[in-house]
């Protein structure tokens, strides 16, 4: 498919404006909304490392300051041996914005890719519903 392989470059070509001044592992990615909309994110690190963003949020974030909250893919890339696995916080984050089954690719530095959903990612995700 050529829009995910697009999505894939996007996440990719983002990943140099990552502000990782003390890891030094710069992510990228690049969430699509119902509407075709685009939008990318990087992680952003702080002194105080328990501040720092992920790519995912940040262009989960993003999109929804803009007024974006149906998305139909997501697309998470690393500088890593193998396709890069998002963290906890992430995966809870994506499961409140995004459908179980909304597909995520994961993408490691030499575009290998590993296909997932939401679900798969977070089974038994805290959701509105235990409120």
């Amino acid at each position: 498919m050529i829009a995910k392989k697009e999505w894939i470059e996007q996440a990719s070509a983002i990943r140099p404006y990552a502000y990782v001044p003390y890891s030094h592992f710069p992510v990228g990615a690049c969430l699509i909304a119902k509407s075709g909309e685009i939008y990318t994110g990087v992680n952003i690190e702080n002194a105080s490392y328990g501040l720092t963003n992920c790519a995912e949020r940040t262009a989960i974030f993003k999109a929804v300051s803009e007024g974006a909250t149906e998305f139909v893919h997501l697309v998470i890339a690393g500088d890593t041996e193998e396709p890069i696995a998002p963290c906890g916080a992430c995966r809870q984050v994506m499961a409140e914005f995004c459908s179980p089954d909304m597909p995520v690719t994961l993408v490691n530095k030499e575009h290998k890719i590993r296909e997932t959903t939401v679900g798969a990612l977070l089974p038994y995700a805290f959701s509105k519903k235990e409120l």
